[in-house]
């Protein structure tokens, strides 16, 4: 095959034609246009360079130097993920921790990072968050509605009974004013 990519009539040559990275070099330079897209883990970087052919030692190599290099960085990234998801899109830990599994992040480490963020803001807080940001939307407080949306965004049991007792305990007080 030609370096433009062209079989010998000028056609362009099929993207499973081209050849696979044979060389160390190659798959880092891959891994590197990989990562200047977007913040990625590791898992995610190893899943891509294997989808482009680049073998499993090459590809340990290219993660321990991007590593080295602080390219790559899973902690990093999952603190970073965490923190403008429940910015943009408040919910609990359980949810959060399945979305970070499936970008690539250890059980162990998303834990690790779930309990560091939870103890700064309290998941309760959170389910708050989350409450008034569906309340700002127009939907309607109703206690079954909050309790499924609640339970949807991943919050824990314990939390959505008490944040149901303090939705009731409101509402007696708004029925008692009137």
């Amino acid at each position: 095959m030609r370096k433009s990519g062209r079989i010998g009539d000028g056609r362009k040559a099929p993207a499973r034609l081209r050849a696979s990275p044979t060389s160390q070099d190659e798959g880092f330079r891959l891994a590197v246009r990989f990562l200047a897209q977007r913040d990625r883990t590791a898992a995610q970087v190893e899943r891509f360079l294997l989808s482009r052919g680049v073998t499993s030692p090459h590809i340990e190599q290219a993660i321990c130097s991007l590593t080295d290099l602080r390219y790559l960085d899973d902690l990093a990234y999952a603190q970073r993920w965490v923190e403008k998801r429940l910015a943009t899109k408040p919910m609990g830990q359980e949810r959060l921790k399945a979305e970070l599994q499936a970008k690539g992040i250890s059980d162990g480490l998303a834990e690790r990072v779930l309990t560091e963020v939870f103890q700064r803001n309290g998941e309760e807080v959170v389910a708050r968050l989350a409450l008034r940001a569906m309340s700002h939307q127009g939907k309607q407080l109703a206690s079954g509605h909050m309790a499924r949306f609640l339970h949807q965004r991943g919050f824990s049991d314990e939390v959505i009974d008490r944040m149901m007792t303090e939705f009731k305990r409101s509402e007696d007080v708004v029925h008692e004013d009137e």
